[in-house]
């Protein structure tokens, strides 16, 4: 395992999403909706450094077989979701790769007409994308690597890492 970001870099990107955050939306309030499992971290520590009036919705994403496939079907609950009509909403996501759960969550939060849309991830695999948007606001630009800490795991381990580290291959292969 290869360290990429220690506990107090990523406080720091954390820090410098806020104050992006802080001055796009100007006080206004803000309905942020984090994909489940790995941004649990990073939405904890965002919303606390918010002062804008802060509503939060969770939605769930599945990756069938490989685990290390990026390709996730998006399962959203709109009876979980607040109003979202003319409000100004912030997607938020752990990491983008291929980008393709980001635009399916997108597009089915579209259909409740919220004022705005916006998406902020902590880590971007930029040469990894396969769609024709990028997250607004990245905290991180990181190599093609499989990362975990921070929220992200592998097989269930590793999401309590207060640090975000590259797996070896041999990791990865369950060796």
């Amino acid at each position: 395992m290869k360290k990429l970001l220690s506990k107090d870099e990523i406080r720091e990107g954390v820090e410098r999403l806020a104050a992006q955050l802080r001055a796009v939306y100007d006080g206004r309030p803000l309905t942020i909706v984090a994909i489940l499992t790995g941004s649990l971290v990073l939405l904890a520590d965002l919303i606390r450094q918010l002062d804008m009036p802060v509503r939060v919705a969770l939605v769930g994403s599945r990756r069938p077989g490989d685990k290390t496939s990026s390709r996730r079907a998006v399962v959203i609950d709109a009876s979980l979701l607040p109003a979202l009509e003319g409000r100004d909403v912030l997607v938020i996501d752990d990491i983008f790769d291929t980008g393709h759960t980001l635009v399916e969550v997108i597009a089915q939060l579209a259909v409740h007409h919220p004022a705005t849309i916006r998406s902020a991830v902590l880590l971007r695999k930029a040469d990894r994308c396969e769609v024709a948007i990028e997250p607004d606001y990245a905290a991180f630009d990181i190599p093609d690597e499989f990362v975990v800490g921070y929220g992200l795991d592998y097989d269930d381990r590793y999401r309590n890492l207060p640090y975000v580290a590259a797996l070896d291959p041999e990791e990865l292969a369950g060796e």
